[in-house]
């Protein structure tokens, strides 16, 4: 029973980091139409960036500043916000194609400098002993992973709150408004190119936020983690929970994040071990398959975009006295 407890509470983390970066892109695609698959280098971003800000002294790569867990957070937001900059000052006046070729890129450069450039993020032997949120508090696993699972509940709440906020104020209006039709909303003075700019760094700094969550709570980071694989799934997770919705970004995080572990843990059951490595491939498979009839059957996902209609709607015009 305890260990299946600890197995549900080790689920629910990595569903709930999952959920901050399908939050991100859920502002850029859901709410903005920016079409991002570059993730995984924003994600990679953030990790490495905590890893140098709070890990211990490495001896062979840069590291070891052992600043406080919040300061490495924030700073692992801000690299991922840079890099974002950076990527949407040249793309986001151009068509969307542009800004996913640009991602793509941008994805692959940063995995392969985390692979090449040693001295830096470790290369392949990636980075070790990246501290956990208040270190010594509780000795058993358990306890330190329900301490975790409760700051995770209560961030992805805040921030789940202040997207809500802000895609109900004005602001949001406007990025709806461009996402449908940006010469419309240039020709009621807005400027779409600066709010698109705005959508795509706060997207990327949520991006990178999950990359410092998941480096602190697994410890240990390498670029295998940062594959392509990984903006796949967060899309699925997206597509699958509904885009334009925050609530069915959260949802389809959990609920693909199940598919895809329960998925992997069939198939190590299941097939034979020497059949076994191929069981990644089995469980992009189903991934997919998921994708494919959620796009059939529910094309807005589980929970689609809540219909926005106007107070005045329901106002009949007055009849002529």
């Amino acid at each position: 029973m305890s260990g299946m407890i600890s197995y549900l509470v080790f689920f629910l983390i990595q569903a709930s980091i999952f959920a901050v970066v399908c939050l991100g892109l859920n502002l850029q695609w859901g709410y903005t139409g920016l079409f991002n698959i570059g993730i995984s280098g924003f994600f990679l971003m953030g990790a490495y960036a905590f890893a140098i800000l709070c890990g211990p002294p490495y001896d062979t790569h840069l590291g070891g500043f052992g600043l406080p867990y919040v300061v490495g957070l924030a700073g692992a937001l801000c690299a991922a916000a840079v890099v974002g900059f950076i990527v949407g000052i040249p793309t986001l006046r151009l068509r969307e194609d542009y800004l996913a070729i640009v991602t793509i890129g941008i994805g692959s450069i940063l995995q392969l400098i985390s692979l090449n450039a040693s001295s830096l993020t470790g290369g392949s032997r990636g980075a070790s002993s990246i501290p956990r949120l208040l270190p010594g508090l509780f000795q058993s696993v358990l306890g330190v992973n329900l301490l975790m699972l409760g700051f995770m509940a209560v961030l992805v709440l805040i921030i789940y709150r202040a997207l809500e906020a802000m895609v109900r104020s004005p602001w949001g209006r406007v990025l709806k408004a461009i996402r449908e039709d940006d010469t419309a909303a240039s020709s009621l003075g807005k400027n779409p190119f600066l709010f698109r700019l705005q959508s795509f760094v706060i997207g990327s700094a949520l991006m990178g936020l999950g990359g410092a969550l998941y480096a602190s709570f697994i410890g240990f980071i390498s670029p295998e983690d940062f594959l392509p694989v990984f903006t796949f799934q967060i899309w699925t997770m997206l597509i699958v929970g509904g885009s334009g919705n925050n609530k069915g970004a959260i949802l389809g995080a959990v609920l693909m994040w199940a598919v895809w572990t329960l998925s992997g843990s069939a198939a190590q059951a299941a097939l034979p071990v020497h059949l076994q490595v191929k069981g990644g491939a089995a469980q992009v498979m189903l991934i997919g398959l998921v994708l494919m009839l959620t796009l059939i059957f529910r094309p807005r996902g589980l929970v689609g975009e809540e219909a926005t209609v106007s107070r005045e709607a329901h106002v009949l015009p007055r009849k002529p006295e």
